[in-house]
């Protein structure tokens, strides 16, 4: 039994119980207590009380022993709602039960504690944004033990594994994946946090280089535990859900928009697929979403979205910061080394751009020597474009940011467009670094801290890179590295979100008028007709695979129920078939 269920029946267009329950207490009029019948019943039959559940006789002249026997009652031949006995029974029903289980399911909802599931694409020792940064929400979410967190992450078999995870990592089990992503974060925290890890069966797209979730992962989450799900990149773990609608199994979806898809297309496909994509991730997050967040404006405009960054740095870089700055403070050399850049070689990820102005202008930037470091299917080209420019630019393999190996270096240079908030960005500006960027949305955030230094084109680009080799950073002062920290954007989070006002729990208000009542209606039916249609079509197996989803993921193979402990959706319908 979950209060969530009955707030939930109320915003389904059930009327708020207060103006009529106002009407009955004054008037007992049998006419108007008949007429929200319908409404009794469907609150009886969700909120399931014990058989014990009577009114006290001393309250009320007739005796109700249970809404259960009550409602049985009236269903008899001889008690018709003309029938005085009937009558008064529905009277204190709805004077004096009623409004006190109300009152009493209310109060529960407003006192129990949120149980937040964080839903995401990716998980370590991948270590992209979308399996760092949502394990850290995860982390601080429950520091204050205010609330319950599941975070939830893609297992991939072993020959997945094998494809994804770096330096030849891979685990046997769920239970070793979930050990080696605990003492990860543990160690970068400091503090053992007590959210649990659940995992959804994956596999993953290599057209994409992205993890597809397989089957309905709402089922994940137990309906008794389906409270509020964040989902960490929202259109990209709904493109192809078929199953259960978010909406309807959780009180409060919330998407957070981590990546610049239509950036990525149109850099490497054709403007048809951006605008086709485009409309798509807007119909899916609307179908699946009540709040939407954006990291940034560099993301697709969505209706009724928020911009926030609600992202973090690991803690670590906070404290290699603060020792640089000590050393800066007792008149020592913090920074050694010049210019580098960390990020995934790939060609999107600003190499392009980066390469292009360093050719262009290698006269004026003479005595630039640049050090380049990541992973990525455009390695060798990179490295040989590098070599054909007469600068100094040293490519090498990627490696942990927090690595000693970056703590000297002075500049951090990032050109990529591409990125929604970079992590990197954050990651160098808590070290005490010189950050040079574009003026561009993705890099918003950055530009209230003063080591960040921005450019609007090549011209601009010379003059702050020089302006950096020649001077040193500013120290982080006590504000701006807490709006870097986790504990910052963890208050940011729980703001845009509104699951730290009590104005979370509450119902809308019914609209009273006629025509904004139809309205509503109207677009509850149109959403309705909606997510009906993309789960007709998101389980057809020839639709799924023109719209690009892997072929036989519409429910987890074998082996993936065997390495979940899940059972096969063909074993649990010949089950529920064998109960009736």
């Amino acid at each position: 039994m979950s209060s969530g269920l009955f707030l939930d029946l109320l915003s389904k267009g059930y009327p708020n119980p207060s103006p009529w329950m106002s009407s009955i207490s004054s008037s007992g009029n049998a006419q108007e207590i008949t007429a929200n019948l319908d409404f009794a019943v469907t609150f009886v039959r969700i909120f399931v009380l014990p058989s014990d559940h009577s009114i006290d006789s001393s309250q009320a002249s007739v005796v109700v022993p249970s809404p259960f026997t009550f409602f049985k009652s009236i269903k008899r031949p001889d008690c018709r709602f003309g029938n005085q006995k009937c009558k008064n029974q529905l009277v204190v029903f709805f004077k004096i039960w009623l409004p006190n289980c109300i009152t009493n399911s209310l109060e529960l909802h407003l006192t129990r504690k949120q149980h937040i599931a964080i839903f995401t694409t990716a998980s370590l020792p991948w270590m992209t944004g979308t399996a760092v940064n949502p394990l850290f929400r995860a982390v601080y979410l429950t520091k204050d033990e205010e609330r319950k967190v599941t975070l939830v992450i893609p297992w991939l078999s072993l020959k997945d594994q094998q494809l994804v995870y770096p330096n030849k990592i891979t685990f046997k089990s769920p239970t070793d994946h979930e050990a080696y992503v605990r003492q990860w974060v543990e160690e970068r925290t400091g503090f053992r946090s007590g959210f649990n890890i659940n995992f959804y069966p994956g596999k993953f797209s290599i057209d994409k280089r992205s993890i597809l979730a397989v089957g309905d992962i709402t089922e994940i989450i137990p309906d008794e535990e389906a409270d509020i799900a964040v989902l960490e990149e929202p259109e990209h773990l709904t493109w192809y859900h078929h199953g259960r609608r978010w909406k309807t199994k959780f009180r409060l979806v919330i998407g957070v928009v981590h990546t610049n898809y239509l950036e990525y297309v149109k850099r490497e496909k054709n403007e048809m697929q951006a605008f086709l994509l485009k409309q798509i991730n807007s119909w899916v997050i609307h179908i699946y979403c009540h709040k939407v967040i954006r990291l940034s404006a560099a993301t697709q405009n969505l209706q009724k979205s928020i911009i926030c960054n609600i992202h973090g740095v690991n803690p670590k870089f906070l404290e290699i910061g603060m020792k640089k700055q000590e050393q800066l403070k007792n008149g020592n050399t913090a920074f050694t080394k010049g210019v580098y850049y960390i990020g995934k070689m790939v060609w999107s990820k600003g190499y392009r751009e980066l390469l292009k102005l360093l050719s262009a202008h290698q006269k004026e930037l003479a005595d630039l020597q640049v050090d380049l470091y990541g992973n990525g299917e455009d390695h060798d080209e990179v490295e040989a474009a590098a070599r054909k420019l007469e600068l100094t630019v040293k490519v090498h393999p990627g490696c942990d940011h927090a690595d000693p190996l970056f703590h000297d270096y002075k500049v951090f240079l990032n050109p990529s467009t591409t990125d929604v908030v970079c992590t990197t960005t954050a990651e160098a500006l808590a070290m005490g670094k010189i950050v040079i960027c574009a003026n561009h949305p993705s890099n918003e955030f950055f530009k209230q801290f003063p080591n960040c230094h921005t450019y609007d084109d090549a011209k601009g680009f010379i003059k702050v890179t020089c302006m950096a080799l020649d001077e040193e950073p500013v120290p982080l002062s006590d504000e701006h590295r807490h709006e870097l920290s986790w504990e910052a954007a963890t208050e940011r989070f729980l703001k845009v979100a509104e699951l730290n006002q009590a104005s979370t729990s509450k119902l809308e208000k019914a609209p009273t008028k006629n025509f904004a009542s139809l309205s509503l209606k109207l677009r509850r039916d149109f959403e309705d007709a909606s997510a009906y249609v993309h789960n007709a079509a998101s389980g057809i197996e020839a639709a799924r695979r023109a719209f690009g989803a892997i072929p036989g993921s519409l429910q987890p193979d074998e082996e993936q129920c065997t390495e979940l402990g899940l059972v096969p959706k063909g074993k649990r319908d010949s089950n529920r078939g064998s109960r009736h």
